[in-house]
């Protein structure tokens, strides 16, 4: 017989989703261990695997499912046809109305000849202290996104306004916010998105302790550390509106020790079901929860509650490593809520990693 593993392997399940559907009873194995729980398949349910795995890549609701593969075997496959077929109008209707969704946007879009935000237009000249505005740049830069389909994300968002300047990055999955004081301006809000190879450079200049000097005009920003400059133009996108992203619901907040939390998710067991894929690159799944004490837990394997929070492991510890404290808060909410990372001396200054999905 095929153990889950096995059968996650050739069928194109992983094995949380052979999990769900046990319980579903939808693909039941032929054997349980008693004593472990351990599933196994006969060879035989390895075509009825790789069936359920293309009516689920085909978004096939669930209750349809199980007749189809209640059907699949019998003689008379007029259900099944029947199922299917209507399944594809389903699918049809829907990309219909999201075709005609998707006109109505790009009209909208393309009527907004003038935009609501005008925030590159101003010239700035302000002075920014260099550690901090190294720090800042230090706190964010691992959350920018390399995707070259979403050239808008892959930079680094500068916000000035009120005597302080805001750092932002993100790359869908993840977000980093982190600031600095200024000194010099005190007109309107401004942004701009200034691209990685650009942002590495200013960082590269921030090695002393005297105040730099940054500036705006249009499409161009310089920062200038006594007689060295990092100058280039910025990105020509509006950056997404990141101030109505970061404002999630107030969860449970636990103080954890950052070496020994890393030690703790880098010896974790990583096992079959906690391996997803994201962009077509592989990763570890993390799944943490918040016990009654008010300490991080990582979850074994089996432990199902419904609290769990499932993060990107390696997006995790970048983040911790970026957090640059010896203690940080992990702040919990709902399960589909991101997961924040915060400073205890510095609210200012966090990051958010989205949840993944422990089940189909």
């Amino acid at each position: 017989m095929r153990s889950i593993g096995e059968m996650a392997r050739d069928s194109g399940l992983r094995v949380s989703a052979l999990r769900f559907y046990d319980r579903a009873g939808v693909l039941i194995p032929a054997w349980v261990d008693p004593v472990s729980g351990y599933r196994w398949y006969e060879p035989e349910q390895l075509e009825e695997a790789r069936l359920l795995a293309r009516l689920r890549r085909a978004g096939m609701p669930l209750a349809d499912i199980r007749l189809v593969l209640a059907g699949w075997a019998g003689a008379d496959t007029d259900l099944v046809r029947g199922l299917l077929q209507a399944h594809l109008r389903r699918l049809e209707l829907g990309l219909s109305d999201a075709h005609s969704e998707f006109s109505t946007l790009r009209a909208l879009l393309d009527r907004r000849e003038n935009p609501m935000r005008s925030l590159r237009t101003a010239t700035v000249r302000l002075s920014v202290p260099a550690p901090e505005l190294a720090a800042a740049l230090d706190a964010v830069r691992f959350a920018a996104s390399t995707d070259p389909e979403l050239p808008v994300l892959g930079g680094i968002l500068f916000d000035i306004e009120g005597g302080e300047l805001r750092v932002v990055a993100t790359d869908r999955y993840r977000m980093a916010v982190a600031h600095a004081g200024t000194t010099g301006y005190g007109g309107p809000r401004v942004e701009v998105v200034v691209p990685l190879p650009l942002a590495d450079a200013m960082r590269a200049l921030l090695s002393g302790e005297v105040p730099v000097r940054l500036a705006v005009d249009g499409d161009r920003v310089t920062l200038e550390a006594d007689d060295r400059r990092a100058v280039g133009q910025c990105l020509d996108h509006e950056f997404p509106d990141y101030r109505r992203l970061i404002h999630v619901p107030a969860g449970r907040r636990a103080l954890v020790g950052v070496t020994a939390f890393r030690n703790m998710l880098e010896s974790g067991p990583v096992r079959a079901s906690e391996v997803r894929e994201q962009d077509g690159v592989s990763y570890d799944l993390s799944v943490l929860r918040m016990t009654d004490d008010g300490t991080v837990a990582l979850c074994e394997e089996g432990d199902g509650g419904h609290n769990n929070v499932a993060v990107n492991r390696e997006f995790l510890l970048q983040a911790l490593a970026a957090g640059a404290r010896d203690e940080l808060l992990l702040e919990f909410g709902a399960p589909t809520a991101p997961l924040a990372i915060r400073r205890v001396d510095d609210e200012l200054t966090f990051s958010l990693l989205m949840p993944v999905r422990l089940e189909d």
